[in-house]
């Protein structure tokens, strides 16, 4: 079973510790901008656009489970249906979850059933993990020379 589109949730403990958490409005921006132009303002996962505006800056991130470390990875720029994906837990509580639950199907050619049986798994996961405190390493952000508040 092939997987393009992976949802991430974070865990109920670091809820609003982010890059944005972190960094002022104007390197905010800075930053998403730089993530947009390197994917040429379309979606890294399926290539897409959306609507209102072509796509939105994701932040990933690595769990170390022993450690309870939670390390900025990378950010990618997503479109807004592959980016609710991505938060499927918040897309559910705005009332969106079938529609992420089909875009996830679609992008992985999968059945709504193997979709559910992930989002499962990833609820499972997230509810382990969301059980700790997690220490926030944003060092990624280095590269890009940005003033941390």
């Amino acid at each position: 079973m092939k997987t393009l589109l992976t949802i991430e949730l974070v865990p109920k403990t670091s809820w609003y510790k982010n890059v944005r958490s972190h960094v002022s409005q104007e390197e905010w921006d800075r930053l998403r901008n730089i993530i947009y132009e390197r994917a040429g303002r379309v979606c890294e996962i399926c290539g897409g656009k959306g609507r209102k505006w072509p796509v939105e800056c994701h932040e990933v991130w690595l769990y170390d489970d022993e450690l309870h470390v939670q390390k900025l990875a990378r950010m990618i720029a997503l479109c807004p249906e592959c980016h609710e994906v991505k938060h499927i837990g918040l897309a559910s509580v705005r009332g969106k979850q079938y529609q992420a639950m089909r875009h996830l199907s679609k992008v992985n050619g999968w059945s709504m059933e193997d979709a559910r049986h992930y989002v499962e798994a990833c609820f499972e996961q997230w509810s382990r993990r969301s059980s700790h405190q997690w220490t926030l390493d944003i060092s990624y952000l280095e590269q890009f020379k940005t003033h941390q508040r």
